[in-house]
């Protein structure tokens, strides 16, 4: 079957339950291009390497223009080495990923993924597998799932329940706000944060439960990824950034950090 015909058959006329997050326009985003957060990557007290998170820049994917969200993580101890790239092409107004590719290697195993995401079909492509699989109505990859809990109103206490990671089978995914906690911006400047337990399917990702992955935002309107911890094969990883890029938006008043 080809994979246009497959794309047919998994379509669905099923009206789609309330968005997960409206639709907006560029200057209504925390974030823009430009925004660069870099990051300390410690394994226990041992320094480990660097990580990055960025919005590297708009483009346009089937026609709609998108966000080009970044996360790198680069580094390793004496008999580990890793160095992964994950990139993520979302709409700017529907906040819909398109495409998703990896690029990671990891103790000598390399592995790249490429993922064709189709919103209003309701499937991705697995490019490298060749293979139509059922997505959710409101497709988010795992490197925008970061910008994407940005948008949300948290608070403390709550559990929240999404069905919109782009592999349905992995949902749902949750989202645990456990507590706030003063954390320290490369500045200096010390602020609350909001510390959240994503659980994006068991194993094989950033997010999953295996990972038992951690994020500081800042707990303010901007959102800022203060910190991610996550566990890998060798140990777990925390994520300090030590240095933020905040382009000058020249639709709010401030520029810069404010």
């Amino acid at each position: 079957m080809s994979i246009l015909a497959a794309l047919l058959l998994l379509q669905t006329a099923v009206a789609p339950p309330p968005r997960a997050v409206a639709e907006r326009n560029l200057a209504s985003y925390p974030f823009a291009v430009g925004e660069r957060f870099t990051y300390s990557a410690k394994l226990g007290v041992l320094s480990l390497g660097q990580g990055t998170v960025e919005v590297a820049a708009l483009d346009t994917i089937r026609g709609v223009e998108s966000f080009l969200f970044r996360f790198t993580l680069t580094g390793g101890v004496v008999t580990y080495r890793l160095n992964d790239t994950l990139e993520s092409w979302t709409g700017t107004r529907d906040f819909y990923s398109r495409r998703f590719v990896q690029r990671m290697d990891e103790g000598g195993k390399k592995r790249f993924k490429h993922y064709e995401i189709f919103p209003d079909s309701g499937v991705f492509h697995d490019v490298g597998k060749k293979v139509v699989r059922p997505s959710s109505s409101e497709p988010v990859d795992d490197t925008a799932f970061l910008y994407f809990v940005r948008l949300l109103p948290l608070e403390v206490g709550r559990t929240y329940e999404f069905d919109n990671y782009f592999r349905k089978d992995k949902n749902p995914v949750m989202l645990r706000v456990e507590k706030r906690e003063k954390m320290e911006l490369p500045d200096g400047r010390k602020v609350d944060c909001l510390v959240i337990q994503p659980i994006i399917g068991e194993k094989g990702g950033l997010f999953t439960r295996q990972s038992d992955a951690r994020v500081w935002l800042t707990d303010d309107a901007r959102r800022l990824p203060v910190q991610i911890r996550t566990r890998f094969p060798f140990g777990t990883i925390t994520l300090r950034m030590k240095a933020m890029e905040l382009p000058t938006r020249p639709d709010r008043a401030g520029g810069a950090g404010s």
